[in-house]
């Protein structure tokens, strides 16, 4: 879900926005008013399930990924942390933003210009991120057969 919404917002939202924008008079409130937050709603909470499932997972061996203590546990270690470099971007960088962006705390326009900016560049960084976090993570799946069954 975490990664669906990501693609969604980056390919989706933002071109749908820019074209409602384009309207004369301009359009886009329904997506801002209701349908960005719910989204977001979901996006936030998705990557706390996503990390925190993963790091269930993981269990006992969570350090010996982070850590990179044995050469098995690198692909996993790797995309543990592009997941949590994600996540940070989520929680510290996008949400704080786009609650400036929809009107959800106040902001000047200068100040939603800035969290416009921000916002967008922390969204694109974790859609590059998430191709070779997905990647790590599979190529990882041999592994916890061995380790684990």
């Amino acid at each position: 879900m975490w990664i669906g919404l990501l693609y969604y917002f980056n390919f989706v939202q933002v071109a749908a926005l820019k074209a409602a924008g384009a309207d004369t008079p301009p359009t886009g409130a329904g997506i801002t008013k209701h349908v960005a937050p719910r989204a977001l709603l979901f996006f936030r909470w998705a990557a706390v399930a996503t990390v925190l499932f993963g790091f269930m997972i993981l269990g006992d061996k969570a350090d010996d990924a982070l850590l990179f203590k044995e050469k098995a546990y690198i692909p996993i270690g790797v995309g543990a942390w592009l997941g949590l470099i994600m996540i940070f971007n989520v929680w510290v960088l996008i949400w704080p933003n786009q609650k400036k962006i929809l009107g959800i705390v106040p902001a000047s326009d200068e100040e939603k210009n800035k969290a416009r900016r921000v916002a967008f560049l922390a969204s694109r960084t974790n859609t590059m991120l998430s191709i070779p976090m997905l990647f790590f993570m599979v190529a990882s799946g041999g592994i916890f057969r061995r380790a684990f069954f």
